[in-house]
């Protein structure tokens, strides 16, 4: 999987600290090096995983050997998710060259290899106990039949045929579970580096020594300990929703679910009308055997219809009342039944044993009931819907499980709103429980999610609406790129690539700055000194070729575009094995470069009039606020900032048709040069063309207008989409540079001979009126 932009500029900056510091490490003594420490701070649907193997994978490229890669999490679930995806799923081809295998399954010739990076998935259980003698892990006993050592010796040493120790990288997903104990045994093994990622970042005591000897010994501060995710770029990149609704309730659990479930068939609706390829699903958190004033022991005496444990309940109202069909319902906690008292066969519940998990993803199900313990690590985007129950209300629950919710499906924003949000209904007893949650959250999503709404329902706001269907329904034709024309001569760059299968001094680097652990002498005088190397590890010129594309376009490969797709990247040059440092992977980025100025050179923006044209789509508004208007699509426009709104009530006056374009769900009109899309905050009718206008602050206005402004073709006549921009002040660009005249009035900039030109306007009305002005 091709990484976003923010993605691959985390995974880069992990490597090439690691990089630095491993050239001159600090040492606890002679042979074990103080691990170099980064922690990945990313909400939840932003990609760590992704990112982790990017960064594993760039670090690899560096190393004087291959390097052994110890990638562990606390759940199973998790665990059993990463297997499948760096071995053989999606992050496969993200780690080329790389060996995956479950840490139990190594072999000692699996640890010794010369020319084979190697990981190994775990749950910190396999490892982390008090006494490292027991019994009871396999990864502290020999096997006799593949080695008299231990897997967990072998670990430590991985040493290979000529007594090199290979690097030995320690990667923990979910870090927040790090415990003192789990500490103790990764640092026994005298990792090179501990890469720990999280949403919710905590280090552990026992680190402190670790961290305290890089701040003292190689100055790091604060920031050099952790690479953080922006949230905001998360969103725009569509991988999280734009929005989080929060009903809450003090009533029955029946209200709360009924309507949760007519939330989600307006959703499915939704769905089905944008023919998406999934339907929103619902998960239900709530306690397992828990019932009010009676014990447990005696619910279980009941007969099935009177049970009160909170999984039975949700369950048989979703039957008995919903006529949700059973199929689509599973139950997944340790619910107790006794022989007296069976569950029904057409109930689905899957209590965790070895293989439930499997089965459960099998099912494919639109109705989850659970309790936190699939919380970590399950990951449907589909998940739209939650209820949570009144046990597990508490401020920490619930924002554990906004995680669960928050995953975009299909990392795409779509133009009706419903989709993009994340649902939950909330049943506490008290009110001021609700309100202490709520303060809770909202101070999580300032730190946490800043680009992510929140919208709050209540008793009193419950039935007003939260989003406006446009009046009456307008369409406008979609603008593409155009690169046929780019086949040819990106086909003869390539094919002036060199070819390197062959080998030779070329795919040789300049050598590794790092030195590697080598046992000096014979068995009996052995010793560890530290020697140098000549050269990194090789890696298939595919990568360099595709990494190098990725960074001059950023966001082109999203939906398997850009100048990638006009390549033929199977051909056999691509095989050629070549160092990352070496002369033939710099002739291999220079070719890259070529096909993105060849790409752009000759591709063009052009308006598709044949294919199926955008849809003005339902809008997102404030139930409480927001501001109505006669002409525009919808009744009524929220979250409008200060200059929008005043151009917004300029726009309305010219009694043209228009609307309010939201970003990131609205229509869109992809950058050439940039490789990526913008939405234009206003679209207006004038007759059978469109003008999309953008406003813009003075300080955003110079990249604005050099990748913002210019003319789309292949529009027929008499419909055309006409592009704006609008300013605050009487500005100016020359040299590069903003000059202000006036900080008073407008600037509307319309695209004339080839280029920007400003016009100078005094009044917003103006203003409004010349940007619909059609030449």
């Amino acid at each position: 999987m091709e990484p976003i932009e923010f993605q691959a500029r985390a995974a880069a900056q992990i490597a090439r600290r690691f990089t630095d510091y491993a050239a001159d490490p600090l040492m606890v003594n002679r042979t074990t090096p103080v691990p170099f420490l980064q922690t990945l701070v990313a909400i939840t649907g932003s990609g760590k995983t992704l990112m982790l193997a990017e960064a594993v994978a760039r670090i690899g490229e560096e190393l004087p050997l291959p390097p052994v890669v110890l990638w562990i999490s606390k759940g199973r679930v998790v665990v059993s998710q990463t297997f499948e995806n760096l071995s053989s799923g999606k992050y496969a081809d993200n780690l080329p060259g790389f060996r995956v295998m479950p840490l139990l399954e190594a072999a000692p010739e699996h640890l010794s290899s010369e020319h084979e990076p190697l990981l190994l998935v775990a749950t910190v259980g396999k490892f982390a106990i008090d006494d490292a003698s027991s019994e009871e892990r396999k990864v502290y006993r020999a096997q006799l039949d593949l080695a008299e050592e231990s897997l967990w010796e072998l670990l430590k040493k991985r040493r290979t045929a000529k007594g090199q120790r290979r690097p030995l990288i320690v990667v923990y997903d979910e870090g927040h579970n790090l415990s003192d104990l789990q500490t103790d045994r990764l640092l026994e093994l005298a990792p090179d580096a501990l890469i720990v990622a999280s949403a919710t970042m905590s280090l552990p005591p026992r680190l402190n020594n670790v961290i305290s000897r890089l701040r003292s010994d190689q100055g790091w501060t604060d920031p050099d300990f952790s690479t953080t995710v922006s949230s905001p770029e998360v969103v725009e990149a569509q991988l999280v929703k734009q929005r989080i609704s929060i009903d809450g309730y003090i009533t029955p659990l029946e209200p709360a679910l009924d309507n949760l479930l007519t939330d989600m068939r307006r959703a499915q609706q939704a769905a089905q009308n944008l023919k998406l390829p999934f339907r929103p699903k619902a998960i239900y958190v709530c306690s397992t055997n828990t019932v009010d004033g009676v014990p447990v022991s005696e619910d279980l005496k009941r007969p099935f219809q009177e049970r009160q444990a909170r999984p039975i309940l949700i369950w048989r109202h979703l039957v008995e009342v919903a006529k949700v069909d059973p199929a689509k319902i599973a139950v997944y906690c340790q619910l107790k039944f006794s022989k007296e008292s069976q569950k029904p066969p057409e109930m689905h519940l899957f209590d965790g044993a070895e293989k439930d998990y499997s089965r459960f993803i099998a099912g494919d199900y639109e109705h989850i009931i659970f309790n936190l313990g699939l919380q970590e690590g399950w990951d449907d985007p589909a998940a739209s819907f939650a209820y949570i129950d009144k046990e597990m209300a508490s401020a920490r629950q619930i924002t554990q499980v906004i995680g669960r919710v928050l995953r975009q499906p299909g990392a795409q924003h779509y133009s009706d709103p419903v989709m993009n949000t994340a649902h939950f209904h909330i049943r506490t007893d008290e009110k001021r429980v609700f309100d202490d949650i709520l303060t809770q959250i909202r101070a999580d999503l300032v730190s946490e999610h800043p680009s992510i709404a929140l919208v709050v329902k209540d008793e009193k706001t419950r039935g007003k609406k939260d989003s406006l269907d446009p009046r009456p329904a307008r369409t406008i034709p979609t603008v593409a790129i155009e690169s046929s024309d780019a086949l040819e001569p990106i086909g003869k760059i390539v094919k002036g690539m060199m070819d390197f299968r062959d080998g030779g001094q070329n795919t040789i680097g300049q050598g590794s700055r790092m030195q590697v652990l080598q046992l000096i002498g014979s068995e009996t005088d052995a010793h560890y000194d530290w020697v140098e190397v000549d050269h990194s590890n090789r890696i298939m010129t595919r990568h360099v070729f595709r990494r190098e594309i990725q960074r001059c376009y950023p966001g082109g490969l999203r939906r398997a575009g850009g100048p990638i797709n006009l390549v033929d990247i199977e051909d056999p040059k691509f095989d050629a094995l070549i160092e990352a440092s070496s002369p033939a992977a710099e002739h291999i980025r220079e070719t890259a470069r070529k096909v993105v100025e060849a790409y752009i050179q000759h591709s063009l923006v052009f308006q598709d009039d044949t294919g199926h044209p955008y849809s003005v789509g339902p809008i997102a508004v404030d139930s409480n606020g927001g501001e109505t208007f006669k002409r525009s699509l919808h009744e009524r426009y929220s979250g409008l900032n200060g200059f929008e709104l005043r151009f917004a009530r300029a726009i309305d006056k010219t009694q043209r048709v228009w609307t309010r374009n939201p970003s990131g769900s609205g229509y869109s009109i992809p950058l050439l040069h940039a490789g990526k899309a913008y939405f234009p905050d206003f679209l207006v009718w004038i007759d059978k063309d469109i003008v999309a206008i953008d406003t813009k602050g003075t300080h955003l206005l110079l990249e604005a207008s050099a990748s913002k402004l210019f003319e789309i073709g292949g529009s027929e006549a008499g419909r055309r989409i006409v592009l704006r921009l609008v300013s605050e002040g009487h500005v100016e660009i020359s040299d590069g540079t903003i000059h202000t005249r006036k900080t008073a009035g407008f600037t509307v900039w319309v695209w004339r001979h080839g280029r920007p030109q400003p016009i100078f306007c005094d009044t917003e009305k103006e203003a409004a009126e010349i940007s619909i002005r059609l030449d």
